[in-house]
């Protein structure tokens, strides 16, 4: 390893590439000289699953052209606790609730520009602000936003170590282009994500069925700096088997996916296993607060591969997926072309339909109530008859977003050790210490509120030390 020379230390080096890293390096800049953040992936691929977003859950007091209506930070905790079931460090996530309320204005100052909420399944235009052009538009903003300010951007440059002395980071060990070299660094920030990418530690906890999982963002999310700073000592926090995942088209790519595979259908019609069967309730809860259970569902099914089954009534109901469904003129002729036994599936749907007689057209909007009644799993709302041919389907896989498990951090973003004790100059923000706000479940949005606050946070934290 080639060490650099101690007289040209950064004051602060971020680790990672996306929202939560670019967030910290902008905020770091406003307050130090020299700023590095490095970036694992090539240039063409920068930004991490940032790429793939295209909101931000806020807290406002009131409507403007963007949002509708008012959402409070009571409001906000509750649904939060609501998905996680109360397993979260309130202190902080009260902090990124109120925090979120200056996000727009913070993101707008660096370039960043808004649209209409989109229409859809989601409803999300009264809690989450929508920015023009997705999450592309939203790196691209930040990366040129970071090049006016001065921060050095190195891609292509994986942070592979920390070395450390009295509880203090003293440089980080890169390795680009087959060359490690050591960066000595006043503070650092690690924002690189989880572990989602990397199946063979998928693999610890869930066997050989990680395998069929499909990874929704970038293939750059191994771990890498997860593992050092739990082999430094960090705390771990969050569930190591938990992630949160989707239901995705089981046609779509391994990795990198994206929003574009996620499907929207499942409240529409009913969800079977390939042995035929429903497992759960599709009609559980509005959409934008269970879509993320699906995926941990399916994967608990046989070869965590399962079918959304609509008929001619509901395929226009849904934003339209990106691989045509599978068509059929009966429910035996479909369940032929999935490879399903034909009269299982036929008495699935012929058991729904007894079950849900009598209901009408739904309204994804609200909780209609609409429910199936005596039957196991039940459907609590929009739980309406397929009988209208054609029928369709589509196949369902877990499209992994992100892991939970990351460590566990203080009101100042520094990373906490095994006794509870900050590292005095280490840092952490996005999903490498979300685990601490959102240990389970997930609210459209958040993952990149929690990044901004604890991005802004970090940067901010680390510049300060840098200076002092």
């Amino acid at each position: 390893m080639r060490p650099r020379d101690q007289g040209d230390r950064y004051d602060v080096v971020v680790v990672g590439g996306g929202n939560a890293a670019l967030c910290a390096a902008l905020s770091a800049r406003r307050h130090a000289g020299r700023v590095l953040l490095l970036e694992r992936a090539p240039e063409h691929m920068r930004g991490g699953n940032t790429r793939h977003t295209r909101n931000l859950r806020c807290a406002h007091a009131a409507g403007d052209p963007y949002l509708r209506g008012e959402y409070t930070e009571e409001e906000f905790l509750e649904d939060l606790l609501a998905v996680g079931g109360g397993q979260v460090n309130r202190e902080l996530a009260r902090f990124t609730i109120r925090e979120s309320r200056t996000l727009p204005a913070w993101m707008s100052e660096h370039g960043v520009r808004w649209q209409q909420p989109l229409r859809g399944t989601l409803q999300l235009g009264r809690t989450n602000r929508f920015f023009l052009g997705g999450g592309k538009a939203l790196v691209n903003t930040y990366y040129e936003a970071a090049r006016k300010m001065g921060v050095e951007v190195r891609y292509e440059s994986c942070a592979e170590d920390l070395l450390l002395e009295d509880h203090r980071v003293q440089a980080v060990v890169v390795q680009r282009g087959g060359i490690r070299e050591v960066v000595p660094t006043r503070a650092v920030v690690v924002a690189s994500g989880g572990f989602e990418a990397n199946v063979d530690w998928l693999r610890r906890y869930w066997g050989d069925a990680a395998d069929n999982f499909a990874v929704r963002g970038t293939p750059y999310n191994d771990g890498t700096m997860l593992a050092v700073l739990l082999d430094k000592g960090a705390t771990p926090v969050g569930d190591p088997k938990g992630f949160h995942a989707v239901a995705v088209d089981a046609r779509a790519p391994r990795f990198d996916g994206g929003i574009a595979t996620r499907l929207d259908a499942i409240p529409f019609g009913i969800v079977v296993n390939r042995h035929g069967l429903r497992f759960y309730d599709e009609g559980e809860d509005l959409w934008p607060k269970r879509y993320a259970i699906w995926g941990r569902l399916i994967a608990e099914q046989p070869g965590q591969v399962a079918y959304c089954i609509v008929d001619a009534a509901a395929i226009g109901c849904f934003l339209p997926p990106l691989y045509r469904p599978i068509q059929a003129g009966t429910i035996e002729e479909l369940a032929a072309a999935l490879g399903l036994e034909p009269l299982r599936l036929a008495r699935t749907v012929a058991e729904f339909n007894r079950a849900a007689a009598g209901n009408t057209a739904v309204r994804p909007d609200v909780l209609d109530g609409m429910c199936t009644r005596g039957l196991v799993p039940p459907k609590s709302n929009w739980a309406r008859p397929i009988d209208r041919s054609p029928f369709y389907a589509l196949p369902l896989r877990p499209g992994i977003t992100f892991t939970y498990m990351g460590v566990a951090v203080d009101g100042d973003a520094r990373v906490l050790d095994q006794h509870g004790r900050p590292f005095s100059n280490l840092y952490a923000a996005g999903e490498i210490m979300s685990g601490n706000i959102l240990a389970r479940g997930y609210l459209a949005g958040f993952g990149l509120t929690i990044g901004s606050v604890f991005g802004r946070l970090a940067g901010r934290e680390a510049a300060a030390h840098a200076r002092a």
